[in-house]
Order: C-alpha cells, then sequence, then structure tokens
C-alpha cells in the first residue's frame, strides 16, 4: 500500500496542472540575481522567474562580483556569479508606495559554493566562506554561517513593519573571512500564510510572549511532505520544497502505514486554508499511526506514538505548522471519527484532536500552529498518539518548523504595538532635545555642527568640561574617514587580522602618517556592538594614562563602527603566558607587567575624577610593548572598556547592574547580586595574577576536576604548601622565594568571598612593587625599614600631575615599620 501511495502521487505531482501551481501572485516583489550582468531566467519556477542584476541596489557599490572559472563545468546560470567580499555590504530594496494587505515579506537567500571564484579586484574564497545576515540593522539571521559545498536556500518570513520604505540585508564575513550571496527573492507573502489562526503554546512558552512573535523574523529550518515524496519547487505554488519524513520518523517495525488520496482536495479559503499555505501534492499522502481497537485492547501500555524527532537549538523558540486533511470524515450521527493526541516538544499540544469537529467533508484540509522552545536535551520532537476516544490511529500530512532569531524575549518587551514604541520613543527625544536646549542656553556654548557624528561633538564638549585631575583635553579630531581606515588595513586584509573578539576583529594597519595602529572593527550583526563602541570612545576619549590603551580616533561612517588605537607590538600577556610560541616572561618582568596593569587599573578606581570600573579584567585585555625607556623592556598596557561604567557615588557602596565580564574571572559575589565594586575589578586582577604565576588557563576542562578552575586550585595549593608544584615550571630557579609567597598571597587575598575582604587596587599594587623589590634584592622581611618603594609616583599621569601620594599614608608607614605587604 505505501509503495502505490508513493507512485500514485508522483503521478499526481507531474500531471497537475500548472495553471493551478502557479495561481499566486505578488503584489510586491524583488528577483536578484547577485553578481550577474545581465537578468538570468529561473526555468525552475513555474512559471518562470525572471532574476535582475543586483547593482542598482547594492551598498557600497564597490563589493565585488564573482564568477565562476571558465575551465569547470559550467553551474546553473544563477549561480554562475555572485556577489562577495571580505568586508560587509547591504541591499536597499524600495518597498512599494501602496502596500498589500501582506504583513510579512518572503526572503529567500541563494547560496552555492560550488565554483572557486575570481574577482577583477583581488582574490576572494567563497568556498571556505562564513558569515552573518541580518536585516533591519537589528535581528541576526545567520550568524557565523557557513553554507555546505552542494549549496542551499534559505527561507525566512520577516514582518513589513521592521522596515521604513526600504527594506535592508546585510551581508558580514567573519574574521579573516568572506560573506557571498548568489541570488536573493524577496516578495510579500500571502496574507493567510503566517498567524493568520489561533497558535497554541506549549509547555513553557508564555501566551503573554506571543505577540512578540509576531514582530520577529521566523527561519524555515524544516518542511516535509509526510508519507510522501519530495516535493520540488516546480510542483509548489510559493516555489517551495518539501523533503519526504522518513529520515525524522522513529517508526518501529508496522507502526505506521502511509494512505493516499486521489480525489480533490478541498480549501476553505473563508478560514485561510488555500494552496498557497500548502499545495494539493501534499495532502495528498498522509502517515498514519497503524493502530486498532483489537491492538490496542490486547496490548496494553504498548506505545502506539508516531514521532518525528529534529535537530533544534536549546532553549531556542520554535512555531510547529501540522498539515492534516482526513480522507475519510464521518458524521457525528455515525460515528466519532478518528481523534488522537498532538504532543510537541514531549509537551501535550491538543488533547483529543478530532478532524471532523474542523473539516464538514472528506479530503477538506486545516493545519494547527503551536509554540514551543527546544528542551534542554536540544531535540525537538513532534508526535501523534492514539487517544481512548479513537476508533483508529492518528493522521499527519505535512509539516514545518520555523525558528525565532536566537533573543530573550524579556528583553525586547518594548510595547504592544508600533503606536506604542512611535509614541515612546517620540516622548523620549522630545525630552532629550528639550534637555539639550535648556542646556546649551544655560551653560554650553554653541558649537555649529560640522557633520562628523554625535561621537565628535560630545567628545569635543567632554574634553572642554574635563580639564582637571590627570584629564588632558581632546583638542584633535577623532573621527577618521574610513577611506583612510581601509587603507590602513588593505581593505581589512586577513594578513592584518591579528585578534578576534566578541565586538568584532582587530587588524593592525598603518595610517597615512606611519603611524602604526590597531583597529577594531565591530560586527554589524552583534546585538552589543553600539553601546561597547560609545562607551569606549567615552572613557578613552576623556582619560590618559601611560598603562591605558590610547584611542588614536573613531569611525561611524556606512553603518560601520571601528576604533583606532595606538598598536601594542607584542600582543596581549596572556600570548606570552601559554597557548603561543612567545617565549616565556621572566619572573621579573611578569612583576613588572603586573605592576604596570595594577597602576591602569588604580587610575580608573582613584585617579579619575569618577570611579571607573572597567568589568572585563583578563590577560587578553592587558597588551603588551616596548617600553619607551632605556632598559628595552616591556610595557603593560589596560585595553578594550566597551564593560566600563561609573562606579558607586559618594556615599553608596555599590551600583547594581546587569553581570557583563568573562567566564572564569567573574566576581562570584557580582554575579549572585549584580551588586558591583571596584573590587569586582579587584578579583579579576586575582584571577590574572594566578594566570601570570601558573601559566595556564583560568578555565581548563581537559584538567581533573579539582584542577578545572585556576582560582579553586591554586588557592588550594597555596594553602598546602605546594607552590612549587603550581608556578610555572619555566621560572624555576630564578624566583626569590620570598616574592614568590607575596604574589601568591596578594592574589589569594583578591579572591576574598566578599568584597569588602578584598584589598583596593592601591594596596595590590603596593604590594607587587613589594614582590618585586624583594625580588631585585634578595632581602627580608627586617631589611624593608631602609626601603623607598616607589610608589610615591605609582598615580603619576602623562601630564606629571601626581593624583595620590600612596608613601605618605598611616596605612604605609605602619606596615613599612612592620616589614610587610598589605
Amino acid at each position: 500500500m505505501a509503495v502505490r501511495g508513493i507512485l500514485l502521487a508522483l503521478l499526481l505531482a507531474m500531471v497537475l496542472p500548472r495553471a493551478i501551481l502557479a495561481a499566486f501572485s505578488p503584489g510586491f516583489q524583488y528577483f536578484l540575481a547577485c553578481g550577474a550582468n545581465s537578468a538570468v531566467s529561473f526555468p525552475s519556477d513555474s512559471p518562470a522567474n525572471i532574476f535582475v542584476p543586483d547593482a542598482a541596489y547594492l551598498s557600497p557599490a564597490g563589493a565585488p562580483a564573482v564568477s565562476a572559472s571558465s575551465t569547470l563545468a559550467s553551474p546553473p546560470a544563477l549561480y554562475a556569479a555572485a556577489r562577495a567580499d571580505i568586508s560587509a555590504f547591504s541591499y536597499r530594496l524600495p518597498s512599494p508606495a501602496s502596500p498589500d494587505t501582506s504583513s510579512f515579506l518572503v526572503l529567500r537567500l541563494h547560496f552555492f559554493p560550488s565554483f572557486p571564484a575570481t574577482s577583477s579586484q583581488y582574490v576572494i574564497n567563497i568556498l571556505s566562506a562564513r558569515f552573518n545576515v541580518s536585516v533591519a540593522d537589528a535581528y541576526a539571521l545567520l550568524s557565523s554561517f557557513s553554507p555546505p559545498a552542494a549549496g542551499v536556500v534559505k527561507e525566512f518570513f520577516v514582518p513589513r513593519d521592521l522596515f521604513d520604505g526600504h527594506f535592508h540585508v546585510t551581508f558580514t564575513p567573519d574574521a579573516g573571512s568572506t560573506a557571498f550571496v548568489n541570488a536573493i527573492e524577496l516578495f510579500s507573502a500571502p496574507p493567510e500564510m503566517l498567524w493568520n489562526g489561533p497558535v497554541t503554546p506549549v509547555g513553557a512558552v508564555v501566551k503573554d510572549d506571543m505577540d512578540l512573535w509576531q514582530r520577529q523574523p521566523l527561519e524555515t529550518v524544516y518542511r516535509l511532505n509526510v508519507g510522501g515524496p519530495k516535493v520540488i519547487i516546480e510542483n509548489d505554488t510559493l516555489w517551495r520544497t518539501w523533503l519526504p519524513d522518513g529520515p525524522y520518523l522513529y517508526d518501529a517495525s508496522g507502526l505506521s502505514v502511509v494512505s493516499n488520496t486521489s480525489s480533490p482536495i478541498i480549501y476553505d479559503s473563508s478560514n485561510g486554508y488555500t494552496r498557497e499555505v500548502a499545495p494539493d501534492v501534499v495532502y495528498q499522502t498522509q502517515r498514519m499511526a497503524n493502530v486498532t481497537d483489537l491492538l490496542a485492547a490486547t496490548t496494553p501500555g504498548l506505545n502506539f506514538n508516531l514521532t518525528w524527532t529534529f535537530p533544534a537549538v536549546k532553549g531556542s523558540r520554535y512555531l510547529v505548522r501540522l498539515h492534516f486533511c482526513d480522507y475519510e470524515v464521518v458524521s457525528s450521527v455515525v460515528g466519532v471519527g478518528i481523534v488522537f493526541n498532538v504532543y510537541i516538544a514531549q509537551a501535550i499540544g491538543t488533547p483529543d484532536l478530532t478532524p471532523n469537529a474542523r473539516a464538514t467533508q472528506s479530503n477538506e484540509v486545516f493545519y494547527k500552529d503551536y509554540a514551543a522552545r527546544a528542551p534542554s536535551a536540544g531535540n525537538l520532537t513532534v508526535s501523534i498518539g492514539w487517544s481512548s476516544k479513537s476508533s483508529g490511529g492518528g493522521i499527519l500530512n505535512g509539516l514545518e518548523i520555523m525558528r525565532l532569531p536566537p533573543v530573550d524575549l524579556s528583553s525586547r518587551r518594548y510595547g504592544r504595538t508600533k503606536r506604542t514604541i512611535v509614541i515612546t520613543v517620540s516622548a523620549v527625544l522630545g525630552a532629550a532635545v528639550l534637555a539639550c536646549v535648556v542646556l546649551c542656553f544655560f551653560g554650553v556654548p554653541y558649537t555649529k555642527y560640522s557633520g562628523s557624528g554625535w561621537a565628535e561633538q560630545f567628545m569635543n564638549r567632554w574634553s572642554r568640561e574635563r580639564k582637571t585631575g590627570g584629564m588632558e583635553s581632546v583638542s584633535r579630531k577623532l573621527h577618521i574617514a574610513l577611506a583612510k581606515i581601509k587603507a590602513a588595513t588593505d581593505n581589512f586584509h586577513e594578513r592584518n587580522l591579528i585578534g578576534v573578539g566578541g565586538f568584532g576583529n582587530v587588524y593592525k594597519g598603518v595610517l597615512g602618517d606611519g603611524t602604526p595602529v590597531a583597529v577594531k572593527r565591530a560586527m554589524r550583526a552583534s546585538q552589543q556592538g553600539l553601546p561597547e563602541f560609545q562607551t569606549e570612545i567615552v572613557v578613552l576619549s576623556g582619560i590618559r594614562h601611560r598603562h591605558l590603551v590610547s584611542l588614536i580616533g573613531y569611525c561611524n561612517e556606512q553603518a560601520e563602527m571601528i576604533l583606532v588605537y595606538e598598536y601594542m607590538e607584542k600582543g596581549t600577556l596572556r600570548s606570552h603566558l601559554y597557548g603561543s610560541d612567545e617565549p616565556a616572561l621572566s619572573w621579573k618582568q611578569r612583576l613588572e607587567i603586573c605592576i604596570g596593569a595594577a597602576r591602569g587599573l588604580h587610575y580608573l578606581h582613584r585617579g579619575y575624577a569618577e570611579n571607573i570600573i572597567h568589568r572585563d579584567v583578563k590577560s587578553t585585555n592587558i597588551l603588551l610593548g616596548s617600553d619607551d625607556g632605556s632598559t628595552g623592556g616591556v610595557i603593560a598596557k589596560v585595553a578594550d572598556f566597551g564593560l566600563s561604567r561609573i562606579g558607586p557615588s559618594f556615599g553608596e557602596t555599590h551600583v547594581s547592574t546587569a553581570v557583563k565580564g568573562s567566564f572564569g574571572y567573574l566576581d562570584p559575589g557580582y554575579f549572585k547580586t549584580q551588586q558591583l565594586t571596584d573590587r569586582s575589578d579587584v578579583y579579576s586582577f586575582g584571577v590574572v595574577l594566578l594566570e601570570v604565576l601558573c601559566a595556564r588557563p583560568v578555565i581548563d576542562q581537559s584538567l581533573d576536576h579539582g584542577r578545572i578552575n585556576i582560582a579553586e586550585w591554586a588557592v588550594r595549593m597555596r594553602r598546602e604548601g605546594r607552590l612549587d608544584k603550581m608556578a610555572d615550571p619555566r621560572i624555576a630557579g630564578e624566583v626569590d622565594e620570598e616574592s614568590l609567597l607575596k604574589f601568591a598571597e596578594t592574589a589569594e587575598k583578591c579572591l576574598a568571598e566578599a568584597w569588602v575582604d578584598r584589598p583596593s587596587m592601591g594596596d595590590v599594587l603596593w604590594n607587587l612593587e613589594y614582590c618585586l623589590q624583594l625580588q631585585e634584592t634578595n632581602i627580608t622581611g627586617d631589611e624593608l625599614d631602609d626601603m623607598v618603594p616607589s610608589s610615591t609616583s605609582l598615580l603619576m599621569d602623562e601630564t606629571g600631575l601626581s593624583m595620590t601620594n600612596v608613601a605618605d599614608s598611616k596605612v604605609f608607614s605602619q606596615l613599612s615599620a612592620r616589614g610587610e605587604g598589605r
């Protein structure tokens, strides 16, 4: 019976009138052949669609077009060219003046990297491309996506109200990689396609979140013709592909059977059931649970569920659509007919689903939508199960699963309607404008807008108002043109890539005047980019210190967010400790590096007019360069201020804020209570001190349980008197024992559970200088009375203005007399 059903379905697909299949005509559509010089017909569509060249919609206009090598077998015409670049590029597609009734757009992106690509500008490798795709400059559709060699078409449903007159889609390459696209389809979805009827929340999904779901894009991840063959795009009204369900079905022997119908399929368009939702060929075959009353009565406890299992992203949100078509609807006068249970994500979706309660005649179709989250196990399951009210097993004709972007719904509760958003934003902007007018009228000198962006305007005012307390005026213009940055980095060439982080990629460059720089370029698909970009500019434009990395400039052109810093040629502290071939640092060099970093952090905490908390102290954010002095040593500078924030005001003990930082370095108290103090930086710095001492990662899952976390393991080892077993063996024999003991003790104090029990950064700095003098002189504690620590000038900034004189403090006097550090 199963074989006959499949053969019949294939025959029906071949003879089905094409006039029926092509009934849908979008009111708004674009078909782009990316990188092509002329229009390309795509005959697989029915009727054939014409894909036009993309150049008119491309930004920047210079993004390279690539084509297949002529020596290879010719790929299909639509995939013989592509738009590809090692930099980000976008498409801007105008919406029609009179929009149709559709509230969603269908976006299909064609990726076929099946040929080595050539470009008139430079070599571009699309075979190993990895990139991000986003829309509306806010929603990441694909993250670090690498298309399969055989090619793929990705489909999305995008809410129309995300765009104001123009549709934007952006392709952003990963570090050292390429972004590309062969073709783009964009057209209005049929009005009945999405959110046309009620959606059943399942499991942990909150009903109040459903209106937010409808405001976000959906990616089609699975589309199955249950019980039937593959449906190709020629046989679907919206040019879709439906795959067979066999690979996803858990089918014990005899548990299911395939059924089919040759009778016409009935659609009730008044309820939103049309061929645009799913074509006839999907409803003409179905899979049935092979269960009878006799089997159920004679085998109690037998699991009669039919289950389909799909790999899914743990915790992600999915819209699951199940298509049904009962071939033998039984009148309620004669009997109940088919009744069965539906389970989604291992939870009940619909108990006792009764097709004849929804369909009035045989072969009349309907579908049901469910909202669910993938469970912790990762797999998403769909099941139809036998019900005690049934006279037979359940049925299923088609199955679709769509995924929402992986964002936290709680962070996007911005109102019930677009009108609410507009009103709220307008009110906030109005208040902000009014406040600015008042400030300008009463005390801020008028400055004519120069057109170089908000950041420069803000920083110019910042520099005028902050001329004391170690600050120096930022008198030069910090904005650097994008063209100059591209020239400095050879258009962000991968050979200049020197680092990758959460904000983006870092490239080495040389400005036109010969200044070597480090260029940090934000990933535009990153939702954290803009706040970090703003924070970095504000912090680094207002402070300057020998042990803080200097900001040279920034760029915010063409949706780029770029920061330009002084270049630290020796890289990160971590790279000199482990995981690379860098020569081992001596113990003295390690102490000098720690002292330099501590000076920078102490300046943030105490040397500035306001208490600045770094919030992301770690060994990769301590950069090394050659010391300007005659010693030929190494200088350390603290970098990456994107997570920094102002600390508590006078009289307050902490600020309450969301937890930010890096795993392994986070202050556990801050993590538990969300109460942030500058002693959170001290905790993180204590972890860095252990990295310096032990030369191993802070978290190493390859080690046994007791050694995975460096903080727990090192503190235990020190208390057991086994410092020699935890210290980097490469410095064995050169470390003074007293210096080593004091260093380990200082690190442990930084890691105290309660922040009030941790030393200040000034205390940490004092102890580190004490360790250095012990190392240099090999003295004992009794000789400290004659020692003058260099901490008297540790807070000197580059202007020469001393911020604090630690040596004059009462604490220092007491400790010097006692012959020990803090």
